[in-house]
């Protein structure tokens, strides 16, 4: 089976676990101060790797510039927004919530910055999964003390949303060429530039240092910064940037079901069938045999 065909199933999973990350790193570290030392180890090791293997540099300062810019975008203020609402009180699934709804931004925003046009099918597809993260997510959400949540943290949440799908888009539009190893390198390094300024600014830089940080660091690193990161910039490069978005809706699901199994949380049928309806909805996204609408 072709990378093709089995990167979107990993890097949905290897990304979904993000979210357990986020709520066992709460207990060990602050979030910008974890967040700083896993992009400063996943630049390390990505800087390593491409000296390992003899990656060519970009030498166009563009090129930098846009790299750095674009990971400032996905990781920095992305990540930095989401797990800093988290800490503050936002719940897991309504983060999740917020985060679903990048590929629907993504589609909407997407003609008009890099002229990609979607057909009725995939429209469709995309609304059908948002309404499948809905239904799966919701009813963990309500009756779980919503009027204590701060709104301010929500609004934070949501600019990182934001953050996200204008990275994803800006990464289409000036990073088409180029290693991806070393694309990834500087994206970190633009990351840093977000998260170390916040960390030093709003915590306390406290790590509580032992083997279960050094394990959530270990899997931060290898399996989301580097594995499902760089599966997410081949994805970027191969498809539609709105069909790679569209992955993002399988994630609150695929989370949920972890979050069963590794906290105990309740496992209802609207997650059972949401997940469902999601997965009909990315199939009808990513689609290959559908001609955009003229």
């Amino acid at each position: 089976m072709s990378l093709d065909r089995l990167a979107p199933a990993i890097f949905v999973l290897l990304w979904s676990t993000g979210w357990v990350v986020a709520k066992f790193g709460a207990i060990v570290s602050e979030p910008l101060t974890f967040l700083s030392i896993r992009y400063a180890a996943a630049a390390i090791l990505f800087a390593g790797l491409c000296l390992a293997s003899g990656v060519a540099w970009p030498r166009d300062r563009r090129t930098i510039a846009h790299a750095v810019v674009s990971g400032a975008f996905l990781h920095g203020l992305y990540l930095g927004a989401v797990w800093w609402a988290i800490g503050e009180g936002v719940p897991a699934a309504l983060s999740s919530i917020i985060a679903a709804l990048q590929p629907l931004m993504t589609a909407l925003a997407a003609p008009f910055f890099i002229g990609e046009r979607l057909s009725p099918t995939q429209k469709a597809g995309l609304c059908l999964g948002f309404l499948g993260v809905l239904l799966a997510v919701l009813p963990k959400f309500f009756g779980q003390g919503a009027a204590a949540i701060p709104a301010f943290a929500i609004i934070v949440n949501m600019l990182g949303m934001a953050a996200v799908t204008y990275g994803t888009i800006y990464q289409k539009q000036h990073l088409q060429a180029g290693d991806i190893r070393a694309i990834a390198t500087l994206q970190y390094v633009g990351a840093l530039l977000v998260t170390v300024p916040f960390a030093l600014f709003l915590e306390s830089l406290h790590v509580e240092f032992g083997l279960a940080f050094v394990a959530l660091l270990a899997w931060s690193v290898l399996g989301i910064s580097m594995g499902a990161v760089l599966l997410l910039l081949y994805l970027l490069r191969r498809g539609q940037v709105s069909r790679a978005a569209s992955l993002i809706y399988l994630v609150p699901p695929i989370a949920a079901l972890q979050a069963a199994a590794v906290f105990g949380e309740e496992l209802t049928m609207p997650m059972i069938l949401g997940t469902a309806i999601v997965v009909v909805g990315v199939y009808l996204t990513n689609r290959k045999d559908v001609a955009p609408a003229e």
